[in-house]
């Protein structure tokens, strides 16, 4: 016979590793913690697979609130068009840009996953491809475009034009999430974007690529490395030392440069929320007080 005692860990430990808990009453961060405490206010429908990319409606229980949608959009940037998923909370204060890293895109089950907690955080994301199809093939033999920051950096400030003209984010504060090569390019872009980028967290990221740009950025920058990815964390600390802005490095202890280890992701996610959340939420409230002391004067 089957133990239930078996079965059921095995359960758990599933829950565990692939799923968010997003339950606005309880507000733990992974389903995992409701499970410890057998948290009675959950349910199967707020827990939320993400991590195998199934991650089209991020369902909350419908007594805590409503459904955020994934929609799937296309950001004009030059003669081209570039495919993304938007994500929009009801009560956002700010929106996310993710530049996806070496060979990966708006696919990727781990930048799925930070913006899933971002999400929980009240934070809109924009998922985008900064290679259209025919280059990602092109990309898949050559590597070549990968490394292209300019141009990288130019599609991600063309995407933010995008945020900052369209109707349902036009009022949200900015921020960008860069893996790998797509730090690089997130830095760059927020130096030919510096009044709109409110913030960056890179992970794993080779802002070593931004070159000369460093000392130029103006937004908060977390960098986020791995313990065990040394090449990547001397990279980051001369990048530091290169900022001339309010900065950060965390390093996640036993963690390689794709955060596969097992809890090491969640840092990753729960690290960003907090730098974003801190960020684009002061943003915000500071320009609404800007806002409100002009009104003041007439």
């Amino acid at each position: 016979m089957n133990d239930p005692s078996k079965s059921n860990k095995v359960r758990d430990d599933q829950i565990g590793r692939d799923t968010v808990c997003t339950c606005k009453e309880c507000d733990h961060g992974l389903a995992r913690d409701c499970l410890k405490i057998n948290c009675t206010c959950c349910n199967q429908e707020s827990h939320s697979m993400i991590l195998d990319g199934i991650v089209g409606l991020a369902p909350i229980s419908k007594r805590h609130g409503h459904y955020t949608e994934v929609r799937s959009v296309l950001v004009s940037t030059d003669s081209i068009k570039l495919h993304a998923d938007l994500t929009i909370p009801k009560n956002a204060e700010g929106i996310v840009l993710f530049a996806h890293g070496s060979g990966s895109s708006r696919h990727s089950p781990r930048n799925k996953y930070v913006a899933q907690v971002l999400q929980k955080a009240d934070l809109a994301t924009l998922l985008i491809d900064l290679l259209t199809e025919e280059e990602e093939k092109v990309d898949d033999y050559t590597a070549h475009l990968r490394f292209d920051i300019g141009l990288l950096a130019k599609r991600l400030a063309s995407a933010t034009n995008w945020v900052i003209k369209n109707l349902d984010t036009k009022n949200l504060s900015i921020g960008y999430f860069g893996a790998s090569t797509g730090a690089a390019a997130a830095l760059v872009a927020s130096v030919d974007c510096p009044v709109a980028i409110s913030a960056i967290v890179s992970r794993g990221g080779r802002p070593d690529l931004a070159g000369p740009v460093l000392p130029r950025v103006k937004a908060p920058t977390l960098l986020i490395v791995g313990g065990n990815d040394s090449p990547v964390i001397e990279m980051n600390e001369e990048a530091l030392n290169l900022l001339k802005i309010e900065k950060k490095i965390v390093i996640v202890p036993d963690a390689t440069h794709l955060f596969e280890e097992p809890g090491t992701l969640e840092q990753v996610a729960r690290l960003a929320a907090d730098w974003f959340v801190t960020h684009l939420t002061k943003t915000k409230n500071q320009k609404k007080s800007k806002k409100e002391t002009a009104v003041g004067t007439h």
